[in-house]
């Protein structure tokens, strides 16, 4: 895996080959079942459906500003190739307002999955330590998951 933030500090950008065919990756990033695998709790309410919005719940982060609650709404999907949602913090005095958009190439029989989070602001202490806090996460325990989930299918 590959990863780079370079200096753009409202960015987190990843870069993860997944030894998996593209159609497989998508039912993993768009079936509900599948999503609430290796994605927070409330996943399975997704549709894949633009402007469908649904509710996921973590854990509260309060050094991050994050209350642990993320709505979220479907922006912009083409089957097996991209799907673009928007995260925004349910306590509305919490500042995070994201984009995540998955992107899917094939390569060779597997997968090249980008995953690029936008949004943060870098003037923000929070909205800082929210972005290293999910690059983190995003790289390590989530593309676990979700190798995971996908190796069991």
């Amino acid at each position: 895996m590959s990863t780079s933030s370079g200096d753009d500090l409202t960015t987190i950008r990843v870069d993860q080959f997944l030894p998996h065919p593209p159609a497989k990756v998508w039912r993993a990033l768009t079936e509900p079942g599948l999503l609430a695998r290796w994605q927070m709790p409330g996943s399975e309410d997704f549709r894949l459906e633009v402007g469908h919005r649904y509710r996921m719940t973590s854990v509260p982060r309060p050094n991050a500003a994050f209350s642990g609650v993320v709505d979220v709404q479907v922006l912009a999907y083409e089957p097996e190739r991209m799907l673009c949602v928007r995260w925004a913090d349910a306590d509305p005095a919490n500042p995070a307002d994201w984009t995540i958009t998955w992107t899917l190439e094939q390569e060779g029989r597997g997968t090249r999955l980008f995953l690029v989070h936008e949004g943060f602001d870098p003037d923000d202490p929070a909205q800082s330590m929210a972005r290293t806090v999910m690059g983190e996460g995003w790289r390590s325990h989530v593309m676990r998951a979700l190798g995971q989930t996908l190796d069991q299918l």
